[in-house]
């Protein structure tokens, strides 16, 4: 009974250790494959980002050269200071803000009385340690090409143009700014605007500016207008002196089309598309010049005359639209 006892317990203790190895040897088979699926997935991931022209988020805030990651806002303005003061406080509560330039092109310089109450709005809501800047970027000549001039002091890489007369809710401005990391090079923003070929013309080389309608109904984009738009501080840079003084001249005689103008330098930097990003808009202000009768016959002039500069169409179009998942039922 004591041998016949001893040979079970040390065939049980045998089949035991069988049992372990089997379990080991599944874990590892297991733990082997998940590295597998989690290597392909990093590798598809990447190759996916390099094909679409994004970078890494990360590696994109460690390139910057200040020690600020988040936007300045550059807001304009032109004698509606209701507006622009509705706008700055409510775009203070936004976390990612770092500074504010207003461009002032009016002939009277701000009122001691406005500034004062745009700084104490500033200091109300600059909480959690941020100290959120202030300043008049003020211009002498009248002109729609000083909202793009270029600003020396600029801290951060991120600049948020924006109309004083739209609001967009903080989660929009972030996420679009968290697009915008993601791709630095491209013109990020929330109305978008589109080009074709005249085909009445006879001619390939004749185009037509479309609007918003014409964006719903083709389904595709070639630019997002500047007065809701992420893009990099370098393009204020090029806009001021590197692009053709012609267009600027053209812009300040016309009173229009700088947005058109800078979407033309962006895409001819890039060879891209800008990216549109969907978010809700509320409109403090009157109808714009957007409303009056010409509007896209002019707008038209605008596009065929910075081809004609270019010697190209630089304008890319692209049917993407960058939705933030967390707010929508389906995706």
């Amino acid at each position: 009974m004591v041998m016949r006892g001893s040979l079970v317990g040390r065939r049980t203790a045998q089949r035991f250790r069988q049992v372990a190895i089997l379990a080991v040897g599944s874990a590892k088979i297991k733990l082997l494959l998940c590295c597998c699926i989690v290597f392909t997935l990093i590798v598809l991931g990447s190759r996916a980002a390099s094909f679409m022209g994004w970078t890494d988020d990360t590696a994109s805030l460690n390139r910057n050269s200040g020690p600020r990651k988040g936007y300045a806002l550059l807001i304009n303005t032109w004698k509606r200071n209701d507006l622009l003061k509705k706008s700055i406080s409510h775009y203070t509560l936004c976390p990612g803000l770092d500074s504010i330039h207003i461009v002032w092109s009016e002939p009277d310089p701000p009122s001691d009385s406005l500034a004062k109450f745009l700084n104490h709005i500033v200091q109300s809501n600059s909480k959690d340690g941020r100290q959120i800047e202030l300043k008049f970027d003020i211009n002498k000549e009248d002109s729609l090409n000083n909202r793009f001039k270029e600003i020396k002091d600029l801290k951060t890489d991120a600049v948020f143009s924006i109309d004083d007369d739209i609001i967009f809710p903080c989660s929009s401005v972030e996420f679009a700014f968290s697009v915008w990391r993601s791709a630095p090079d491209a013109m990020v923003g929330f109305v978008p605007r589109m080009h074709w070929i005249d085909q009445s013309k006879g001619n390939a080389g004749h185009y037509i500016y479309g609007g918003w309608w014409s964006v719903w109904w083709t389904g595709t984009y070639s630019m997002v207008l500047s007065k809701a738009a992420f893009f990099h501080k370098k393009y204020l840079s090029l806009y001021t002196h590197e692009m053709p003084g012609s267009i600027r001249e053209y812009v300040t005689k016309n009173r229009n089309c700088e947005d058109i103008a800078m979407s033309f330098l962006v895409a001819n930097a890039t060879n891209a598309p800008p990216v549109w990003v969907k978010g809700e808009i509320f409109e403090i202000g009157s109808t714009g010049i957007s409303s009056l009768g010409g509007h896209i016959d002019r707008r038209s002039q605008c596009v065929n005359r910075f081809v004609a500069e270019y010697g190209r169409m630089p304008l890319v179009s692209t049917p993407l639209k960058a939705v933030d998942s967390r707010n929508v039922w389906f995706w």
